[in-house]
């Protein structure tokens, strides 16, 4: 958006009104061509209402060749074409409208609509990308049925689109055609088509309900190996989602397509997902236990979105959280079903208390149901979708696992086949148990972090324990008044000897919730024979920020007796916290008291314990973590002060890491969740080894070439990276000549690069431009080295010289051309100057001014950048 033109303006919430038309039918007719693919577009439009106004339609980025009504093509006066719209004038109720539009694959670097990249035209339509192949009413309360025909040359075998083949050919010009007919009404936005040449892997599925469902997988040529365990999970996510909320899937056919050129992890278009390569491409050599847990999760996902987002969509984008929130709900539930459940939730929590509370207190501000947008792209946030999740565990917990099923089901049999709204969703919840969620509805309106201060007292005479609680909400960049919220607190009560009390017959007693409605409250548990130690949030009851006043004793008996995997690890995580702030704060080395030193033998002797959940625990916060828990003055001193942490216990321990290190072997790799855990946990000791004077012993080459796989062979990587151990240039030279004609696996080699603490990082990663490997125009590899940079190598990117904020300032100017999406997600961390000493946000504001007064500044990053040097 040029500095000259009118500033963009905002959507808002309260503007909505239902749509003028309506549109039922769709039938496209696509020629496909590089430079100048032709797209017919003939629809059967109705007048909604009484009114004269003319159909307004969206459009980008198109060339107008025709428009006909009923057959009869319209004069100049008919039609006004804009850069943005076209305005259709007529007078009919009901007709037939024919548009012919071209447009540019190969030009199209956004990647949104049509675009070709690497070989193979694709799509990608939400929010807003239809309007990019085609004008149309593009927003998601239009439901059409779509009928596709795709021609394209012969070279492009596969020729998919959205439902089910209906027909296919040769043609006299050497091309070839497909038609494919979606029977289900839906958006515009879940539109999709891929033309290319593939390999595919072929299974069936039978519902339920007795269909037997085609399924198909399409990836690059030779990496057919590759995709075996994504179609594996997708058959495990269509049996999950009948047996848990009886949901089938509706179609003949279920295609999954795997491509590398993708600005988001994979998309749910009805019967033809498209998927980031990164999200289906696995095998052992190549592939780690973090790639094959993400894999099954976001095929599940996506799969899910089939009923929580195409059968009932959302009304507009402001309900984004509608299906977002709800299937990450689903996914994160098949996952703890599918692997750990304790573990899967710690991951989940580590991400609310690291990415989605910094949203909250930056300049991206906003609630799961944003109320005012310019770019809707920038609403595709961790707040919306992993929040929006938490929002919805919150209603599973309030209304419990059969209450929660009967608001599920209430919701398909009102709205399949609509585009509704959260309050559609939650009135289902209510209406099917009775529970009045009138208040708990401010978690969709309201934005920011709640805080939680809690104390208590104890009436030994009477034998009445009671806690305490205040909440309090800050004021964001984008709110500042602040209601209470409906927040379900979940306790337990453990006395001296480490016992949890029965307090089913106190507030608690529904599975020990405390329902925190007010500014202030006090609950009472009573036949309390001694002064309890109070365990807070279990499970991470609701997505708040909960202070309690702990001494380090009290934590450490949690560590050991809280029966909740949430708790202990909390307890554990505030023990390290506390001691990396008073070094950093001191600007000493840490101190390991003896509560903490003990605390992490006792975790680690811990027989009983599951391996991964000892290593989550026993994982220090990283320092992203520490920045989000509490004030600190220096950047790099909180670096050194976490470091210096991990030597200093792995110095005191070194005998017993060491031992138990050695003890943690596999055989043949197998991604199962006894030898998951296995791995997570001896990554976890290696990184304490690789601290200290031990490293020396570690015969890191020697290792990674025995290891049979690529986790085992990532975390070598990492610690040698991080600790900047002598065979970390040996070790990455290896990996670079064993993988460099693969970009999908370079992508971990940049991310290695990219966390670098070496004082030469940023000229090193400067280098890395010229790779072969590398290029701006692909998402992953800009995400790999880029992203990870600016949001993880706080030592680096925090340079006291500014040289890290002017290399992501230069790299978003850059990328600002080609594809402003990417641009305007890996700009985070320039936004979050607040958090930085008066230099360094000096430093950071002068970045942000540079790309601010762009003459072609992109609405993506104009909102972002505006919002934040305006905070």
């Amino acid at each position: 958006m040029a500095k000259t033109e009118q500033t963009p303006s905002a959507k808002r919430l309260a503007d909505y009104t239902p749509p003028a038309f309506t549109i039922k039918t769709v039938n496209l007719n696509i020629i496909l061509e590089p430079a100048e693919t032709l797209v017919t577009n003939t629809m059967k439009v109705v007048r909604v209402g009484e009114h004269s106004g003319a159909l307004e339609l969206d459009g980008e980025s198109l060339t107008l060749e025709s428009i006909q009504v009923n057959g009869r093509a319209l004069a100049a006066q008919e039609f006004n074409c804009s850069e943005s719209s076209l305005s259709v004038f007529t007078e009919l109720n009901e007709f037939e409208l024919t548009v012919v539009t071209k447009i540019n694959p190969e030009k199209n670097t956004s990647l949104e609509g049509l675009y070709l990249s690497d070989g193979a035209y694709c799509t990608q339509c939400e929010a807003e990308g239809f309007r990019r192949i085609t004008y149309f009413m593009d927003r998601p309360d239009v439901l059409a049925t779509y009928t596709t025909r795709i021609e394209a040359d012969k070279g492009f075998t596969y020729l998919l689109s959205n439902g089910n083949k209906v027909g296919q050919g040769e043609l006299s010009n050497g091309k070839h055609f497909a038609e494919w007919h979606d029977p289900h009404p839906k958006p515009c936005y879940l539109f999709a088509l891929v033309a290319g040449d593939f390999d595919l892997l072929e299974d069936s599925y039978t519902t339920a309900e007795g269909r037997n469902v085609a399924l198909q997988l399409f990836v690059d040529r030779g990496n057919s190996h590759r995709g075996e365990f994504a179609l594996e999970a997708l058959k495990r996510s269509m049996a999950w989602d009948e047996q848990r909320f009886g949901l089938c899937y509706d179609l003949d056919i279920y295609m999954v397509v795997a491509v590398d050129f993708f600005n988001m992890g994979a998309m749910e278009n009805k019967g033809l997902n498209v998927f980031n390569s990164k999200y289906v491409l696995a095998e052992p050599k190549s592939a780690t236990d973090t790639d094959y847990h993400n894999i099954e999760a976001v095929i599940g996902h996506e799969y899910f979105h089939n009923w929580t987002g195409n059968r009932v969509t959302c009304r507009d984008w402001f309900q984004l959280s509608l299906k977002e929130g709800l299937t990450v709900f689903r996914d994160q539930e098949f996952s703890a079903d599918m692997g750990s459940a304790a573990v899967n939730r710690l991951q989940n929590v580590r991400i609310i208390q690291t990415q989605q509370f910094a949203e909250d207190a930056g300049p991206m501000a906003h609630p799961i149901r944003p109320s005012e947008v310019i770019e809707m792209n920038n609403f595709y946030t961790v707040t919306v979708y992993n929040k929006g999740s938490e929002v919805i565990r919150m209603i599973h917990t309030l209304l419990g696992e059969q209450g929660f099923r009967k608001g599920m089901d209430l919701y398909f049999q009102r709205h399949d086949g609509q585009a509704v709204t959260c309050d559609d969703f939650v009135l289902a919840m209510q209406d099917a148990t009775g529970v009045d969620l009138s208040q708990f509805k401010r978690w969709y309106s309201q934005s920011g972090t709640p805080e939680l201060y809690i104390t208590d007292d104890y009436d030994a005479g009477k034998g009445v324990y009671r806690l305490h609680v205040k909440q309090h909400t800050p004021a964001t960049s984008d709110q500042r008044e602040k209601l209470p919220q409906h927040i379900p607190l979940k306790v337990a009560l453990y006395d001296p000897e480490g016992s949890e009390l029965d307090i089913s017959n106190s507030a608690a007693k529904e599975n020990g919730v405390l329902h925190v409605t007010e500014f202030e409250q006090t609950f009472e548990f009573e036949s309390i024979s001694q002064k309890p130690l109070p365990a807070l949030l279990l499970n991470f009851s609701a997505p708040v920020r909960c202070s309690y006043p702990y001494i380090d004793d009290q934590r450490a008996f949690l560590v050991s007796h809280a029966k909740d995997a949430f708790v202990k690890w909390d307890a554990m995580q505030a023990l390290y916290a506390d001691t990396v702030f008073k070094a950093e704060q001191s600007s000493t080395k840490p101190v390991v008291s003896e509560t903490l030193a003990n605390a992490f033998r006792d975790v680690l002797n811990d027989k009983e314990l599951d391996k991964a959940i000892i290593a989550e625990i026993l994982a220090v916060p990283a320092i992203s973590t520490l920045v989000e828990k509490q004030h600190f003055t220096d950047i790099h001193a909180l670096i050194d002060a976490r470091d210096g942490l991990v030597t200093g216990i792995g110095e005191i321990h070194r005998d017993l890491i060491q031992s138990e290190y050695n003890n943690l072997q596999t055989g043949d790799y197998a991604y199962e969740a006894k030898d998951v855990a296995l791995r997570a946990l001896k990554a976890c000791l290696l990184n304490f080894i690789s601290a200290t004077s031990g490293a020396e012993n570690l015969n890191l080459v020697d290792s990674y070439n025995a290891s049979d796989n690529m986790t085992e062979k990532l975390s070598m990587l990492a610690a040698a990276n991080h600790w900047q151990l002598s065979e970390r240039d040996t070790l990455l030279s290896m990996f670079e000549k064993t993988w460099r004609q693969d970009a999908l696996v370079m992508d971990k080699w940049l991310s290695i690069q990219a966390l670098s603490p070496k004082e030469s990082a940023i000229q090193e990663i400067k280098a890395i431009f010229e790779h072969p490997v590398f290029s701006f125009t692909n998402p992953n590899r800009v995400r790999a080295l880029i992203g990870t940079f600016a949001a993880a190598n706080y030592r680096a990117f925090h340079n006291l010289d500014g040289t890290g904020y002017q290399l992501l300032a230069d790299v978003v100017i850059k990328m600002n051309s080609i594809n402003p999406q990417v641009a305007a997600r890996i700009i985070t961390p320039l936004t979050q100057w607040k958090r930085f000493d008066e230099k360094r946000q000096a430093l950071m504001k002068e970045e942000l001014t540079r790309i601010v007064n762009l003459d072609d500044l992109a609405k993506d990053l104009y909102e972002v950048v505006n919002k934040s040097l305006a905070q």
